[in-house]
């Protein structure tokens, strides 16, 4: 006795159905070398295979991976990361930003000696390094501590260095530079002898957040204490954070700039209070 079948009718986009296909593809549907739709639905009727919501990845989850992934491409592991930013990709709860750098990562190639300051890196050796700045000039460092970090889109070279000279941060924090990968000129190490550093210079930062960021906060690993002042109204929370440079950390703080106040120390409060001067001149205020 023959097997009776049934027809539906599916009404999705083209895309859908680009995507279901594919699917098939990966799960081997097919009818001979052509994925089958019908198939798939069928395996998932029969519970042959699962059915399970992508977007229900708690933050912690993805804050571990997020930190997994950042500090596998740091040690140069490009692979490996990679690996955990495909698992991410396929996530729907993925906030925006989170996806652009992510995507900008997996499309980012190694140079040819990236592997040579990797090692380096990881043997805790040190090292010299020619770097060429923004308007082509060249300069040398003898670099004692460094890691490779990603913002905004490019990757640096965070390294504590013997020179100081023409670093414009303040005096504690003038032996630390960051520096663009894409800078390094190829062929641009070379081994020293000397003492590897334990990590970049610090200072402790202590800020005050109002309002909404207040609330909406989360913790950072920097963060050194993070608690709600007693007895102020409206409720201000205290945040102390280690920070190696004044740069990256002010370009954070002016995102927030009427709910983050640099309480200290003075000096990072008064250099920020510079910056502000000069916007309020430039436009005139």
């Amino acid at each position: 006795m023959s097997r009776k079948g049934y027809s539906i009718t599916l009404s999705i986009q083209e895309r859908d159905k680009a995507q279901l296909e594919q699917i098939a593809l990966e799960q081997g549907m097919t009818w001979g070398d052509r994925p089958n739709i019908s198939r798939l639905v069928e395996a998932i009727a029969r519970r042959e295979l699962l059915i399970g919501r992508n977007n229900d990845w708690s933050d912690d989850r993805i804050r571990a991976l997020q930190q997994a992934m950042r500090a596998l491409s740091d040690t140069g592991q490009i692979d490996e990361a990679q690996i955990i930013v495909r698992l991410l990709l396929d996530r729907s709860e993925l906030a925006v930003p989170l996806r652009n750098e992510i995507e900008t990562l997996l499309a980012t190639p190694m140079v040819p000696w990236r592997s040579e300051l990797d090692q380096y890196i990881r043997r805790q050796m040190p090292f010299q390094l020619t770097y060429r700045d923004a308007a082509d000039r060249p300069f040398t460092f003898t670099i004692r501590y460094a890691r490779i970090t990603f913002r905004e889109k490019r990757q640096y070279l965070e390294c504590w260095c013997d020179e100081t000279e023409g670093n414009q941060d303040l005096p504690q924090l003038q032996h630390n530079w960051n520096l663009r990968i894409d800078r390094i000129p190829a062929a641009a190490i070379n081994s020293i002898q000397g003492r590897w550093h334990s990590n970049l210079d610090d200072i402790e930062v202590e800020l005050h957040l109002l309002n909404r960021l207040a609330f909406a906060y989360e913790s950072k690993t920097e963060d050194i204490a993070n608690e709600w002042l007693t007895n102020s109204n409206p409720p201000i929370r205290r945040v102390v954070r280690k920070i190696f440079n004044t740069f990256w950390f002010f370009r954070e703080v002016l995102r927030y700039a009427d709910d983050c106040v640099i309480v200290s120390p003075e000096g990072a409060r008064e250099r920020f209070k510079q910056k502000l001067r000069s916007l309020y001149e430039q436009y005139e205020l």
